[in-house]
């Protein structure tokens, strides 16, 4: 099983990916789960909501972080029970710009996705700077770091 991937969207984009920068003082606009079989999972505003699709990566416009924690299977349930649902404007309105939390239940946005994909708790609080940073962070911890080089070096090995 290859290794999934946050992808964090940094292209120029259009008036919303600009309005998303500016709001969070960012350099990202949007997310996406790349999973090993090639497709992009996200709520996406240009598609109307939860979704699968591929992307080519241009140069330049994404950051991928790797998830060598990530579980795919939770990851294809949220899928599954979200995939179809419309994009949660009411929701980027009053979690992320009022910061009261509230937000629809039968939509997503983004980062709202991607981060309950993830098993994070409260995900419609997560803006995509602020899922990028907690990944990261836990990136960095001892355990993930001593897991991921486990995994590492068990495909790094010869056969015998």
């Amino acid at each position: 099983m290859g290794l999934i991937h946050l992808a964090m969207y940094k292209g120029k984009g259009r008036l919303f990916n600009r309005l998303i920068r500016t709001w969070t003082g960012s350099i990202y606009s949007h997310c996406e789960l790349v999973m090993p079989d090639g497709r992009w999972l996200s709520a996406s505003a240009m598609d109307g909501g939860v979704r699968a699709k591929r992307i080519e990566q241009t140069p330049g416009h994404w950051d991928l972080i790797p998830l060598p924690w990530a579980n795919a299977d939770h990851i294809e349930s949220v899928f599954a029970r979200h995939q179809g649902q419309g994009y949660d404007w009411a929701g980027i309105f009053l979690s992320q710009l009022l910061s009261t939390g509230l937000h629809s239940e039968r939509r997503m946005f983004c980062s709202e996705f991607c981060a309950a994909a993830l098993g994070y708790t409260g995900a419609q609080r997560f803006s995509p700077v602020l899922l990028a940073e907690v990944v990261r962070r836990t990136n960095r911890l001892p355990f993930v770091q001593l897991a991921h080089s486990l995994t590492e070096g068990q495909r790094n090995a010869p056969n015998a």
